[in-house]
């Protein structure tokens, strides 16, 4: 078998023209030679070897102090929020969304959610998907793509806002001072390692019940045992998420007021705009790798298992400009995510696809296009954050943006600048009402989505 598959291989790359080939000892001597040790080489590799820090050392001088963090058109929020050491950006960034609208039905001077309840629902929920997806192909070997990519990570933090909407439909939302932050919903690693062995074991469990000649009933009676230690685990880590509370507040006024015997569900509905759903909520994405102007959906990327999937209509920069732009003139900020880490400083709360010149400092080349990034993996959506303000100039085009992070204070004071050129390279999606959309885009939101699998690069 093995002798055939290297026969097989051998003439594949034979017939492309291509054969594998080692470094030879000319090739070295080549190589070798081409590090020439001149003065500025001698000078880089000097500071380099004694400075592990490679990013402030491409730091380009020429950007400093020339983006500032004065913006034309900026929606009305208030409070920055901090999600900690837990991979729950998309749901710090759901809910920061609508905080604006809690503070002014409420008279608040400020608010914020319990993203503590919800994570414990999300994660819950998660590991009922995980499980009813392998019972589903329990007759599919260990080493099916689909299979290895549900072992690969059972539960994660990460999600994007369909998560959001899926979960808070149906467990509803509760303020902060009902189910506070805990240890372990601040830093999370722990106990979703945790979760994660128990749900292998469980999952590798049902697979053998299954060789064994199990019935469905007894598979779904093993899940239920599953997910009742998957409760206990967060329970234990979170505390145990109310069935109804009573939230006492006070106005920015100074007035004292109740909510009284509330359910999460009701408070939900209470502080959800009517028209915040998928129909009129869209996610819009610019990925250069897929045709624009058609829509796209992930198999079983969601938590629920009743829940819908991400899907998301590709478009060209330009129309998520117009239509972002557009939602900031009226005051909506807008859920969105990015590849933050990318030409990032920190220091200045700044992004710039030229902050830092490493192929100026290296002597080598680095550039790709966004594409050729994606495809490669160099590049890909990270962290998600409130849209909330443009600068324009004086036609009235984009210049720079901002977000409100979910970081603290980390940045400039808690808000991070990007320039419109960093936003065509790393900006990923944004969910918008649908009214700023063009007719180009509404018209292609009719079309049937294609179908990506669970295990494709945009997930």
């Amino acid at each position: 078998m093995k002798k055939t598959v290297i026969i097989s291989v051998t003439l594949a790359l034979a017939c492309s023209g291509v054969f594998a080939q080692s470094v030879s000892e000319k090739d070295l001597q080549e190589i070798q030679a081409s590090f020439k040790k001149d003065a500025s080489t001698k000078a880089i590799q000097n500071i380099l070897t004694v400075d592990k820090d490679i990013r402030s050392n491409a730091l380009n001088r020429e950007l400093q102090g020339k983006i500032d963090h004065y913006f034309k058109y900026r929606a009305d929020v208030k409070g920055i929020t901090d999600q900690h050491s837990s991979g729950r950006c998309w749901m710090f960034t759901s809910m920061n969304v609508l905080r604006p609208t809690v503070m002014k039905k409420y008279e608040l001077p400020a608010f914020d959610f319990s993203h503590n309840y919800l994570y414990f629902w999300d994660i819950f929920e998660k590991a009922n998907l995980f499980l009813e997806n392998i019972i589903a192909t329990t007759g599919k070997p260990m080493d099916d793509r689909a299979v290895v990519e549900y072992f690969k990570n059972p539960v994660s933090d990460g999600g994007v806002w369909n998560l959001y909407y899926n979960a808070a439909t149906k467990y509803g939302v509760v303020p902060q001072e009902v189910m506070p932050e805990t240890a372990h919903s601040n830093n999370t690693s722990q106990m979703t390692s945790l979760i994660n062995e128990k749900l292998r074991l469980g999952g590798y469990t049902l697979r053998e019940m299954t060789a064994g000649g199990k019935k469905a009933k007894d598979l779904r009676a093993e899940k239920k045992n599953i997910l009742k230690d998957v409760y206990r685990i967060l329970a234990l880590c979170l505390g145990e998420p109310p069935h109804e509370f009573t939230w006492r507040y006070q106005t920015k006024n100074g007035e004292v007021k109740e909510l009284k015997d509330y359910t999460p569900k009701r408070f939900y509905e209470e502080i959800t705009p009517a028209d915040y759903t998928p129909e009129n909520y869209i996610m819009i994405m610019n990925d250069p790798t897929r045709e624009y102007y058609k829509v796209y959906e992930i198999q079983n990327y969601r938590n629920t298992q009743e829940g819908i999937n991400w899907i998301y209509l590709n478009l060209p920069n330009e129309d998520i400009k117009a239509a972002a732009l557009a939602s900031i003139k009226n005051n909506e900020p807008m859920y969105a995510s990015c590849d933050v880490g990318k030409q990032f400083n920190r220091a200045e709360g700044i992004l710039d696809p030229g902050m830092y010149d490493y192929e100026s400092l290296l002597g080598v080349k680095l550039h790709m296009d966004k594409k050729a990034r994606i495809l490669t993996r160099q590049s890909g959506s990270a962290h998600a954050m409130t849209l909330i303000g443009c600068d324009t100039d004086g036609n009235d085009k984009p210049v720079k943006w901002e977000f409100e992070n979910s970081w603290g204070t980390a940045g400039h004071n808690g808000y991070l600048t990007f320039t419109d050129a960093w936003f065509d390279e790393y900006m990923f999606r944004i969910v918008i009402r649908k009214a700023y959309l063009n007719a180009k885009a509404v018209e292609a939101l009719k079309g049937k989505p294609i179908q990506l699998p669970v295990w494709d690069y945009m997930y």
